[in-house]
């Protein structure tokens, strides 16, 4: 496994309209680094953002569509996606305000 720091792990932020459905429940999208495990995931979270608790951590991976352009076929890469639930009383994430 990589020696991941916590500012390796969390690549993105996954904005879906589902996603932005989810932010009133306190639930955050992201894509995160393949090897990383739902602790990493919850301490970059927590070191990233000021004022915020993870109650929850969930993942899921992505495997890679299969692409064609004409007689070569090939995939696209894997990704992992992570939904972190916070605490009633933490801060909201100021990066999906504005959205």
């Amino acid at each position: 496994m990589a020696d991941l720091k916590y500012y390796d792990i969390i690549l993105k932020p996954v904005v879906t309209e589902k996603s932005m459905n989810d932010i009133a429940s306190k639930k955050y999208a992201f894509y995160v680094h393949p090897d990383a495990t739902k602790v990493q995931i919850k301490e970059a979270v927590e070191r990233m953002f000021d004022g915020v608790k993870v109650d929850k951590v969930n993942t899921m991976n992505l495997d890679g569509k299969v692409k064609r352009r004409g007689y070569t076929s090939g995939k696209t890469r894997k990704r992992k996606k992570a939904i972190v639930k916070l605490t009633d009383s933490s801060n909201d994430i100021e990066i999906f305000q504005g959205m």
